[in-house]
């Protein structure tokens, strides 16, 4: 009797979460899902973008975010404690485009790093740092002549 009184339970518990999930509208769900997101979308109204302490505006900010938002992501870059500043200034990286946003209420700030082959991105809001690469040709292929002849 004691075994089965806690199974019971749980599986209660589990089924109203289910009916729970699955009747929640669309609106809502993707309104949890983004609260997990690693690479969430930016707006360009509530952006600022910098190359080189440049700030960058008009037409090449919103193709630099429109890149950013459109990249795939690839994974998620495992920061160990301590190892922060090697993420957020990489050797042989060249300049990053800063770009600096709000989620919510967080200020947030993204460093992103362009290579040849994928494009790392370092989070960094409150106190947390969180890396991760994104693959985008767009980004990888034009923006660095486009932000070159910008600066």
């Amino acid at each position: 009797m004691k075994l089965t009184l806690p199974v019971l339970i749980l599986t209660i518990i589990l089924s109203l979460l289910k009916i729970l999930v699955s009747c929640l509208p669309t609106d809502a769900v993707n309104w949890i899902i983004s609260k997990f997101k690693i690479h969430s979308e930016i707006s360009d109204e509530n952006a600022i973008v910098t190359f080189e302490g440049k700030r960058l505006v008009g037409e090449e900010k919103i193709q630099v975010i429109n890149y950013f938002n459109n990249a795939r992501f690839l994974e998620k870059n495992h920061i160990f404690s301590g190892n922060e500043q090697l993420f957020l200034h990489p050797e042989n990286s060249g300049s990053p485009l800063v770009i600096d946003t709000k989620r919510g209420k967080k200020d947030v700030r993204l460093f992103v790093y362009i290579y040849n082959d994928h494009v790392d991105v370092v989070k960094q809001y409150k106190k947390k740092v969180i890396s991760y690469s994104l693959f985008s040709d767009s980004l990888q292929e034009r923006s660095v002549p486009l932000i070159s002849s910008f600066a």
